[in-house]
């Protein structure tokens, strides 16, 4: 290629990213002007449906528009993320994900192609607390116990078994990786979603069950349907001080873990766009409504963070669960 040639190629290739960043800048001084989709990954009534629920509002007052929560359940989440990427990276279709989705589904299912790195979380919107739950006739009453307990059966040949909502699920990973950190074998039950995974628990087909805590589980520990042991946090926090945080064992004190959810589009989305949502959502977060919904659920509501600690959180999500489904041998099926 000649000098001429060379320049020529130049020019035209800054032009053509002039030409684009102009293009978004022209979008965002308009966007939203119809109505934005909030893509839910599971069918309605669940807590992710719940959740798309209490922010939809306070996000169509911020944005002028309406906000339409949009149902798309399958595959572990991965039919609604496959759309968001199949449609125009344009901001009118926002994913509220999780690392179930995101992350460990495109370890756990061959027949999924997307990777985590073809989404951008825009921002956080809350996590759930994990709960450590057993059957109620274990005979064990604190996290030290269940360890104890369950070293005694392993050693026995009859393992103690946990229950997930799926393999490769968020659950799946918490209980191999609690069997990898303590060196104890034990048995993965997976269920088709989290209802017949607690009826399994109820029933004591399973031994545990570590589980996003709701006010249900406080109820059944109460009235004796089950044990609930501890809570997967650094400390006690207000909503959960009756239990023991994780921290308050001698064996699992760094066994930390909560999973979160935020709101992601196509990585090409057009920076005044990203920027635009992100203005918005994040403002959404101090809207009374979404944050008395979220506590109401026993979800925690999300710090807000800047762009480049969203960009991080993201990064450092995606190696953490990448090291534990390598560490635990995953193998997509």
């Amino acid at each position: 290629m000649n000098l001429m040639n060379r320049i020529a190629l130049t020019s035209v290739c800054l032009l053509m990213t002039g030409m684009t960043f102009m293009t978004g800048s022209v979008l965002a001084e308009t966007f939203p002007d119809k109505p934005v989709s909030l893509m839910v990954p599971y069918p309605a009534g669940g807590v992710s449906d719940v959740i798309a629920r209490f922010v939809n509002m306070p996000l169509s007052r911020q944005f002028d528009q309406i906000v339409i929560v949009e149902n798309l359940g399958g595959a572990s989440g991965s039919i609604a993320a496959q759309k968001l990427l199949n449609a125009p990276a344009d901001g009118y279709r926002i994913f509220q994900g999780s690392p179930n989705e995101l992350i460990l589904a495109p370890l756990a299912m061959k027949a999924i192609k997307f990777k985590s790195e073809d989404f951008r979380l825009v921002q956080m919107i809350g996590s759930a607390q994990i709960a450590v739950l057993a059957r109620k006739g274990l005979p064990v009453s604190n996290v030290d116990e269940l360890l104890a307990y369950a070293r005694k059966q392993a050693g026995l040949g009859q393992p103690i078994t946990y229950a997930s909502v799926g393999i490769g699920s968020f659950y799946h990973l918490l209980g191999e990786h609690l069997s990898q950190v303590t060196g104890i074998p034990m048995l993965h039950v997976p269920f088709k979603g989290s209802a017949p995974a607690n009826q399994a628990l109820m029933s004591g087909d399973v031994d545990i069950f570590l589980a996003p805590f709701t006010k249900s589980y406080d109820e059944q520990n109460k009235t004796g349907t089950i044990k609930l042991l501890a809570m997967l946090n650094e400390e006690r926090l207000e909503d959960v001080k009756d239990y023991p945080s994780i921290t308050e064992s001698k064996e699992l004190k760094d066994f930390i873990f909560k999973i979160w959810t935020g709101y992601f589009v196509p990585q090409q989305t057009p920076e005044p766009i990203v920027d635009a949502l992100y203005k918005a959502i994040t403002a959404s977060l101090d809207d009374p409504a979404v944050r008395n919904g979220l506590t109401a659920n026993s979800l925690l509501v999300a710090k807000p963070l800047s762009p480049e600690e969203v960009a991080k959180a993201y990064a450092d999500g995606t190696a953490q669960f990448r090291a534990i489904a390598q560490s635990i041998h995953l193998q997509p099926e």
